[in-house]
């Protein structure tokens, strides 16, 4: 049986008839934060909306080595995948707690009678939420938006929390702050974490691994040292040999 947390084998993917995903092996081990990079259209998204049972798949899934390929999104979150959606996803009428105490409903029945004591912890993770508490989701900033929805997501206390395009839309600043401390979570919350993320500097800054995706198809993946080279990054967003030649940009 696989030691891993999660696993996907042959992963396909597909809206309708369109095949978006053409055979994804991953692995992620617990306590782990792997990053998704590649262009847009690469299938980052699908890769975590696949992952999450959002979407019609074929191919084997399995977390904590139990099949899941079968699982409803409900259940799948209830079994502790969590899933930040780009564009958040908050509920802009209700108020911050509300949003956050809405995220506990999805948590494990074991762990419903701890749900006060993370919601103190999701404000001591990020503070300006607890300024906020009473003010509607739909008033707060971008950046407090997706520290919302992280929020809300860690509520269900997840074993994988995915996070697609974190920084999205945000002030580079606000991106620096947000990245700090999804570096903290990992800890803090005892869950692994897989971001979808366009910010390949700040995203392999906290990582341990990469996986780059192109046309929905794994074309690289390493720890995230092997990354680090601005040419490596471009010839795995090619889909380039290591020993092809790049021509200079002009």
């Amino acid at each position: 049986m696989s030691t891993g947390l999660l696993e996907t084998r042959r992963l396909v993917a597909r809206y309708g008839s369109v095949e978006v995903l053409h055979g994804i092996d991953l692995s992620i081990s617990p306590g782990e934060i792997v990053v998704l990079l590649g262009p847009n259209g690469a299938g980052k998204t699908t890769l975590l909306r696949a992952i999450s049972r959002v979407v019609a798949t074929r191919g084997a899934i399995t977390l904590a080595g139990v099949s899941i390929g079968g699982w409803s999104g409900a259940r799948t979150a209830r079994a502790g995948i969590g899933h930040v959606p780009e564009g958040r996803g908050t509920f802009p009428d209700l108020t911050v707690e509300e949003n956050l105490r809405l995220g506990g409903l999805a948590r494990p029945k074991g762990r419903r009678s701890t749900t006060r004591e993370d919601l103190a912890q999701v404000y001591a993770t990020f503070p300006v939420l607890a300024d906020m508490r009473r003010r509607a989701a739909g008033l707060l900033s971008g950046g407090q938006q997706q520290m919302l929805a992280i929020g809300r997501a860690l509520m269900a206390r997840p074993q994988l929390l995915l996070i697609d395009e974190p920084s999205l839309g945000l002030a580079p600043m606000v991106t620096q702050q947000l990245f700090e401390v999804l570096a903290g979570i990992r800890g803090e919350w005892s869950t692994s974490l897989l971001l979808a993320e366009q910010n390949a500097r700040l995203s392999l800054r906290i990582a341990d691994r990469a996986v780059v995706l192109a046309g929905g198809r794994v074309t690289a993946a390493g720890p995230t040292a092997d990354f680090r080279d601005g040419d490596v990054i471009r010839r795995a967003y090619l889909g380039e040999a290591a020993g092809d030649p790049v021509e200079d940009e002009k």
